[in-house]
C-alpha cells in the first residue's frame, strides 16, 4: 500500500465552543486511512499572544502552512470578527475553506458559504471526503 498522504489543517473554533472542536477532533481521529496535523490552537495549547495584533500575527502563521482550513459555521454568529480574520488568512493565502454547517436547523452564516468551496455536515465522511478532495 502507498504511503497515506498527511493534510495539514487548521479548524477555526472558538474555546467556548470546544466541544464542537474536539468532536471534529474526534471524527478525524476515527477516519480510517487518514493522516493529519493540526495546526489549530485548542485551549489545552494556546499561543502566547496576549494582544489582538499578537493573537492575529499568530493565527496568520497557524493558517499559512495548511492544505485546508474547516470553519465551523454554527459559532459565527458570537465570533464573526475573529471567524471572518480566519477566513480572510485563508483567502489571502490561497488556502481552500470547508464549512461545517451548524447541529440542528440553525441558518449557515452567508460569510461561511460564500467563502467555503463546499458545505459538509457533521459526520466523519463528509469532512474527510471533503479534506481529500480539497486540499492544495
Amino acid at each position: 500500500m502507498p504511503p497515506l498522504k498527511t493534510y495539514d489543517l487548521f479548524i477555526s473554533h472558538a474555546w467556548r465552543y470546544d466541544d464542537d472542536y474536539y468532536r471534529i477532533v474526534n471524527f478525524l481521529e476515527a477516519a480510517n486511512n487518514f493522516r493529519y496535523r493540526n495546526y489549530s490552537v485548542p485551549q489545552h495549547d494556546p499561543l502566547d499572544a496576549n494582544d489582538t495584533a499578537r493573537l492575529a500575527l499568530a493565527l496568520q502563521r497557524q493558517i499559512s502552512p495548511v492544505n485546508i482550513v474547516l470553519v465551523l459555521s454554527g459559532m459565527y454568529v458570537n465570533y464573526r470578527e475573529w471567524i471572518q480574520y480566519e477566513i480572510g488568512v485563508a483567502e489571502n493565502y490561497g488556502k481552500p475553506i470547508v464549512g461545517i454547517k451548524p447541529w440542528g436547523s440553525q441558518r449557515i452564516p452567508t460569510a461561511v458559504q460564500s467563502a467555503a468551496v463546499t458545505m459538509v455536515g457533521w459526520n466523519t465522511s463528509s469532512i474527510v471526503d471533503a479534506i481529500r478532495k480539497y486540499s492544495l
